[in-house]
C-alpha cells in the first residue's frame, strides 16, 4: 500500500515548514496541511538568536531583517547589556520569516495543501489525517495543537498563573541594535528592531492587561516610541505554558510549540522549534519504538537549556526576587553573559 507521502505535516507555520524542508533534504516526500494563506502573522518577539540564524542558513533560508548585536535588560534606570560573543542575531518580522521558509519549502518540492488536519487514525504501518495517508505525521500545529489532544499527549493545567503575549509594530527608527527586555511590576516588554524603520513590542504577562495602558508604565520605552504610528492590529497568543506527557504516539510526533512550551521570555521559540524539526526527521526509521525513543531523547537534549533556564527565570519573576533580576544582571555581568550565551547557541 503506497502512502500519499512519507511525511504528513499538520501546521504550515515556521516550524512546520522547517520540518518540510528537513524532510525534503532527507529525500522524503512531504505534504503540509495548513488552513491559512502564506504568510501567517503571529504574536511573537521576532528576535532570532544567533543559533536560530545559523539553523535557518543550514536549511538554505536567508530572511531579511535587522541585525541584533545582543540583549539588554532594563528596569527603571538600571541597565544590563550583553553583546553576543560569536555571531549576531536577527530581528525578522514573522511574516517575512514565514514567507522565506515557504519559498524554500516550495523550491525543494514540498506540497502545501489548504485544509485542516481533522481526525487522526493510525495503525502499525501508516497514519491517516486530512483524507491522506502517510508513513509519519508531524504535529506542528502550535500552542493549542488539536493533534496533541487527539493522541492524548496533552497535560491539563489549572488556569491560574498563566501568561499571555500581545505584540504591536511601531513605525520608528530603532534606537539600538540590541533586543531590549523592559521589566515592569508584572509584565515584560520585549522590544525588537525588525527593520530600519520598524520596531516590534511584545508585552508578556497576565491575561487581560490593556496594551496601551501597560506600555505607559514603561517610561523610557514610551519616550523612545514617542508618537510613532502602529502598523497593523495587535496580535495575541497564549496561554504560553503548555505541557505534554510525551512527544510521540505511534507514528505521530509533536514538534515545536505543540510539543510543549514554557514561556517566550528568553526569545528561544524559533531556535528550539528548528532544532526539534531537525531531530523529528533525523530520527525516523522503520522500527517505530526505537525511532520514537530516539526522538524523545533528542527532543529532551535539544530543549533542556531552554526549559531549565526559562523555568528558573519565570519562577524568579513570579517571586519577590523579580525586582532584583536586572540589578543582579548588571552587578554580575559574567553570570548574565553566560546565561545569554547559553541560550544564544
Amino acid at each position: 500500500m503506497t502512502p500519499d507521502a512519507d511525511l504528513l505535516i499538520v501546521g504550515g507555520g515556521p516550524v512546520g515548514l522547517a520540518a518540510a524542508i528537513e524532510g525534503r533534504l532527507a529525500g522524503l516526500s512531504v505534504i503540509v496541511v495548513e488552513p491559512r494563506a502564506t504568510p501567517v502573522d503571529k504574536a511573537c518577539g521576532e528576535g532570532l538568536m544567533p543559533g536560530a540564524v545559523a539553523a535557518l542558513h543550514r536549511l538554505g533560508v536567508y530572511p531579511e531583517g535587522h541585525t541584533l548585536t545582543g540583549i539588554r535588560y532594563v528596569r527603571g534606570k538600571v541597565v544590563a547589556d550583553h553583546p553576543f560573543a560569536v555571531a549576531p542575531g536577527l530581528g525578522v518580522r514573522r511574516t517575512v520569516l514565514h514567507a522565506a521558509l515557504a519559498r524554500r519549502a516550495a523550491e525543494l518540492g514540498a506540497v502545501v495543501v489548504t485544509g485542516r488536519g481533522g481526525a487522526v487514525e493510525q495503525d502499525e504501518s501508516f497514519v491517516w489525517c486530512a483524507g491522506m495517508r502517510g508513513r509519519w505525521l508531524l504535529a506542528c500545529d502550535g500552542l493549542h495543537s488539536t493533534v496533541r489532544r487527539q493522541v492524548d499527549l496533552a497535560v491539563q493545567r489549572r488556569a491560574t498563573g498563566r501568561r499571555f503575549g500581545v505584540r504591536k509594530h511601531f513605525r520608528v527608527e530603532p534606537w539600538t541594535d540590541l533586543v531590549e527586555v523592559h521589566w515592569g511590576r508584572s509584565v515584560e516588554a520585549y522590544v525588537t528592531p525588525v527593520a530600519d524603520d520598524v520596531v516590534g513590542v511584545a508585552l508578556l504577562g497576565p491575561a487581560r492587561h490593556d496594551f496601551d495602558a501597560t506600555l505607559e508604565a514603561f517610561g523610557a520605552l514610551r519616550r523612545h516610541l514617542g508618537a510613532a504610528p502602529t502598523l497593523g492590529p495587535a496580535r495575541g497568543a497564549g496561554p504560553l505554558h503548555q505541557q505534554t506527557r510525551r512527544r510521540t504516539a505511534g507514528r505521530v510526533r509533536l514538534v515545536g510549540d505543540a510539543s510543549g512550551y514554557v514561556d517566550a521570555l528568553t526569545g528561544e521559540g524559533v531556535r528550539v522549534g528548528l532544532a526539534q524539526a531537525r531531530e523529528a526527521v533525523a530520527t525516523l526509521e522503520d522500527d517505530v519504538h526505537r525511532s520514537n525513543a530516539a526522538y524523545e531523547k533528542a527532543w529532551t537534549a535539544a530543549t533542556r537549556d531552554y526549559r531549565l533556564l526559562t523555568s528558573g527565570l519565570i519562577t524568579a519573576a513570579r517571586s519577590p526576587l523579580r525586582r532584583g533580576i536586572v540589578p543582579l544582571a548588571a552587578a554580575a555581568p559574567g553570570l548574565y553573559g553566560a546565561v545569554v550565551e547559553r541560550l544564544a547557541r
